[in-house]
């Protein structure tokens, strides 16, 4: 069944940003004393709200952090994100089919305005997402809740059941299912935990120019890389 909104999350489905954010925030973990790498970040936080990965750092660290620590860690992201980025290939390319068949599409991220400011701007998506942006920022609970999915359901003017989710984390297939939506799991990340999804109910894919026929739409002619 043809959605009649589609709900991108935006790091790691739209960007390449996971990569560069797990390797900071593996740095903020090790200053407290949990000594994650990369991929540990990855299977542990990724999806999840910047104040909600704080309350797992103190549960874990045993330790208060400051109440800046989230905006500590934001600040080092922009500035890994100010040199640019590159989009998931071919997410463009789905975009262009949406927009042919008629078919609304927003952004739903745990990260901020600013933030999607900065990532959508330096990988050139910014024109093409900037009037559909939607942050867990606006919410009261961040991924896995669903209150960012609902949220952006909602200020587009569809129900939570004609929806579906592009996600690439854990946390985001949750907090999709939550809001009784249907989700289909970007795994072209290496650490892409691809049966934890499927055994959650995720529809997975590696490639963006898969994403049009799982959607129901025309598969385009010639998509480009």
């Amino acid at each position: 069944m043809r959605p009649e909104l589609v709900i991108f999350d935006c790091d790691g489905v739209l960007v390449e940003t996971e990569t560069i954010g797990n390797k900071i925030l593996s740095g903020f973990m090790k200053e407290i004393g949990l000594n994650y790498s990369v991929f540990d970040c990855y299977y542990r936080f990724t999806g999840c709200a910047m104040e909600v990965i704080k309350e797992e750092a103190e549960r874990l660290s045993g330790k208060t952090l400051p109440a800046d620590w989230p905006t500590q860690v934001r600040k080092a992201y922009l500035k890994a994100f100010e040199t640019g980025i590159d989009p998931i290939p071919g997410v463009m390319d789905v975009v262009t089919q949406l927009k042919a068949e008629g078919v609304s599409f927003c952004v739903a991220s745990s990260g901020r305005y600013e933030k999607m400011e900065v990532t959508l701007g330096s990988s050139g998506l910014w024109e093409t997402f900037k009037d559909v942006l939607f942050s867990a920022q606006d919410c009261e609970r961040g991924k896995p809740a669903p209150d960012i999915f609902l949220y952006a359901a909602k200020g587009m003017g569809y129900k939570p059941e004609k929806c579906a989710v592009i996600e690439d984390s854990i946390a985001g297939i949750k907090a999709a299912l939550a809001a009784r939506m249907r989700v289909f799991n970007y795994t072209g990340d290496v650490n892409a935990d691809i049966e934890k999804a499927r055994s959650l109910g995720a529809v997975t894919f590696g490639h963006m120019a898969e994403l049009p026929a799982l959607l129901s739409l025309k598969t385009l002619e010639n998509p480009r890389a």
